[in-house]
């Protein structure tokens, strides 16, 4: 039970340490948690060691869980792992590796010294930084790409501007909402105009705007335009601190990622009418795409369904 509160400890606070990933602690005597905590703001303390400070001399001897293991880098703060020693913990148990090489091998460093350090891997804890891990692994952003589609998988409806019903575009501006980019084909861009904004819901930061294609954009369009080769550009943006990148369209764009194997997890909110006529979602790929976790789930009328091509 104490991994899973140091996972709802990190769950409410999604994105807080950016650009390190966010980690969940608990410290636990005697059967009591005595010390819990989360990785503060980018240049504070990493959540075992807030969980740790809160604790005190109580730690000792204790049983500490937390999201991921223990770093052992010496950046904006000390090595964590160096305080787990200090404060003369008995176990660690961690829900997930850490998959920095500059900063992994805290539970190895753990056991030398003489403390018990379990591995739970858990695919709660790896998905709670999923954008992060493949930043710092792949050297490009975590890319989701969502598609609304009808039953029988037209992207469009003529005559119609919605696919999808209210709430399910609301869960759209939810998850724009914790993207650092959201990006769209320059057919969309032409087509459409969209103005790909997190609108109507608490939004720390509106995400980056951009298109890929060619130019040029058309008058008024202020979306950042990408010309490069995908990988070319996703290591770009990379560079520029970019961990997660959204695509919403359209459907030569989402071939496209999904043909050089670009495409992390898949996002469809399915509406429940035939389309008939409109354009088809029917990308020509070099072999199934084989989605992993996959879930269904009811938005209102809609159906959302998702799953992971590359799990974190």
């Amino acid at each position: 039970m104490s991994l899973e509160r140091a996972l709802a400890l990190a769950a409410a606070a999604p994105g807080r340490a950016y650009p390190n990933p966010t980690v969940g602690a608990v410290v636990v005597a005697g059967g009591e948690v005595v010390g819990e905590g989360v990785t503060e703001p980018y240049g504070g303390r990493h959540g075992e060691v807030v969980a740790l400070e809160a604790a005190g001399e109580r730690a000792r001897g204790a049983t500490l869980y937390l999201t991921m293991e223990p770093c052992t880098h010496h950046g904006r703060t000390p090595p964590c792992v160096d305080r787990v020693l200090e404060a003369g913990v008995a176990c660690v148990v961690a829900g997930s590796l850490d998959p920095n090489p500059e900063a992994a091998g805290g539970l190895e460093r753990l056991r030398a010294a003489g403390v018990e350090a379990e591995l739970v891997d858990s695919f709660e804890s790896r998905a709670q930084n999923e954008a992060w891990r493949t930043w710092v692994e792949a050297k490009r952003p975590f890319v989701v790409l969502k598609l609304g589609l009808t039953l029988d998988g037209r992207v469009a409806i003529p005559g119609a501007r919605w696919i999808t019903g209210e709430q399910s575009r609301h869960r759209v501006h939810e998850l724009r909402a914790h993207m650092d980019a959201v990006a769209v084909g320059m057919g969309t861009v032409r087509n459409d105009d969209p103005q790909l904004t997190a609108r109507g819901v608490d939004a720390v930061k509106q995400p980056r705007r951009l298109a890929f294609g060619r130019g040029p954009m058309p008058p008024g369009v202020r979306l950042e335009l990408r010309t490069g080769e995908l990988a070319d550009e996703l290591a770009a943006l990379a560079e520029e601190g970019v961990q997660s990148l959204l695509l919403e369209g359209g459907a030569t764009l989402a071939e496209s990622f999904l043909r050089e194997d670009l495409v992390d997890k898949v996002i469809l909110f399915v509406a429940p009418t035939i389309g008939r006529n409109g354009p088809e979602f029917a990308p020509e790929l070099l072999a199934p795409v084989q989605l992993r976790r996959f879930t269904a789930e009811r938005v209102g009328d809609d159906l959302l369904l998702g799953g992971y091509v590359h799990e974190p």
